[in-house]
């Protein structure tokens, strides 16, 4: 097992083969990770697979592993991609792409659980979170659709804020890999018309909490 410090200088490493280039394939099933901590010690990972554009589910894996990694900001990957990676070996449905509950390039290091699982696999790959981590921004409009860009230091556009809903909070999308911040927002919102989580990510949220 790595270490913190050993961990954070991986990223910083990894962080340079992120691509935020997006190749127009066809997308016809999509797959969304989540990992729950039910118990002491215990990792539940749970992956769907849904349709696209019809937002079906196709297929669902969750599996039970050891915990190996402390929970630490910033560090999410190394404690949740040990057993998202263990599910992953059971899926049938090969996915065009993946959303993660988590960040993608809005991370202090550019390299977020979706953008390190995203280079893991060699897949497109979308962070959509729940709450901020890392970066500046100013709150969207209220309306469906609406957005205001999450900034680095530099800044440099590292992500979105989404209003999903009408006067719902919004979520927070970066890219992950091998995909463009437009492209993520197309996704994410045609992957959530009726709630603020999009359909593949409440998805797994359930299967992951409910085991």
């Amino acid at each position: 097992m790595v270490t913190p410090s050993e961990a954070i200088e991986l990223q910083k490493r990894l962080s340079s083969r992120v691509s935020g280039r997006w190749d127009g394939r066809k997308v016809g099933m999509i797959a969304a990770a989540d990992v729950h901590f039910p118990g002491r010690g215990i990792s539940r990972a749970a992956l769907v697979v849904i349709s696209f554009p019809g937002l079906e589910l196709v297929e669902s894996i969750v599996r039970d592993t050891g915990t190996s990694f402390p929970y630490i900001p910033g560090l999410l990957s190394f404690r949740e991609i040990p057993p998202i990676l263990e599910a992953w070996k059971d899926l049938r449905t090969a996915p065009d792409l993946l959303f993660c509950d988590s960040h993608g390039t809005a991370h202090p290091r550019g390299l977020g659980m979706a953008s390190h699982l995203g280079i893991t696999l060699g897949l497109p790959t979308i962070g959509c979170a729940k709450s901020h981590l890392f970066g500046k921004y100013e709150q969207p409009g209220r309306e469906r659709g609406e957005r205001s860009p999450v900034k680095d230091r530099s800044g440099r556009i590292i992500g979105s804020v989404l209003r999903t809903r009408t006067g719902v909070r919004p979520v927070y999308v970066s890219p992950g890999h091998m995909i463009d911040m437009r492209t993520s927002i197309r996704f994410v919102m045609a992957c959530a018309p009726r709630f603020r989580i999009p359909v593949p990510l409440r998805m797994a949220h359930q299967a992951a909490g409910s085991g």
